[in-house]
């Protein structure tokens, strides 16, 4: 590290549990962040400022005015242009010292077998299942730890699934691609501007710990808000040894 970065990241130096080894593996570190939007600005902040080395984001969409109420990334000047080059011009004024790729492409299957591998954790900040369960089928094949959030109306939840146990659950075995489950978008049932906020730097902190190696990761719980009272709730969740993606 430079005098600079002992300087920008002196108060995570302060943390006993981080310190310079832990402030290292943060610099040496690859994060994949899926979704540039409402879960993704804070997440892609929040590792920029922290000094993540090497973040890719992938996000298809551009910047609309209905954005601007949540996704802090973006901004007026943002409006029609691909949502990633938009956050990454952020991350990039936030820290010259990361290296932030911008990949304004659909996740589908093909893509995240090229950007899987060489991802340390992968941040899915998308908001339809079936982009998460392509995430979250990538990451079990190519053996990476899963940071998953969502947010609709006043209700979020968050869990981290760590495909590199055999013995932690992965996102279909609490929702089976096979359920029917359905989207809801927020143009419909609209969403609390700070809750993607709260989820996202929750979702940030999580991808910070495995990285960096402290604590205790979010793998096999499962939290849940209810924004209206501002109230979490937790669940334990338990491999399905019958799931489609990581069983057998």
């Amino acid at each position: 590290m430079t005098d600079d970065d002992l300087l920008r990241y002196s108060r995570h130096l302060l943390l006993d549990e981080i310190g310079i080894e832990g402030q290292q593996r943060l610099l040496d570190g690859r994060a994949l962040v899926i979704g540039a939007g409402g879960l993704g600005s804070p997440v892609a902040l929040y590792l920029a400022s922290a000094g993540v080395g090497r973040i890719t984001l992938i996000d298809h969409d551009t910047v609309s005015l209905t954005n601007l109420q949540r996704q802090i990334a973006h901004d007026m000047a943002s409006l029609h242009r691909p949502k990633v080059l938009s956050a990454a011009e952020r991350m990039v004024a936030l820290n010259p010292g990361v290296n932030v790729r911008a990949l304004p492409e659909k996740a589908d299957a093909e893509l995240l077998d090229l950007e899987v591998p060489d991802a340390d954790v992968v941040i899915d900040c998308t908001d339809n299942f079936t982009t998460r369960h392509l995430v979250n089928a990538a990451c079990v094949r190519h053996g990476k730890p899963l940071v998953s959030g969502a947010a609709i109306g006043f209700d979020g939840q968050i869990s981290v699934y760590d495909s590199r146990s055999r013995e932690q659950p992965c996102y279909a075995c609490l929702f089976p691609p096979e359920s029917g489950f359905e989207d809801v978008a927020c143009s419909t049932m609209g969403v609390f501007a700070p809750l993607v906020g709260i989820v996202g730097s929750m979702q940030a902190a999580e991808a910070l710990k495995l990285l960096a190696g402290i604590g205790e990761p979010l793998a096999g719980r499962l939290l849940m808000l209810d924004g209206r009272r501002m109230q979490w709730s937790e669940i334990a969740l338990q491999r399905d040894r019958e799931c489609t993606v990581c069983g057998g």
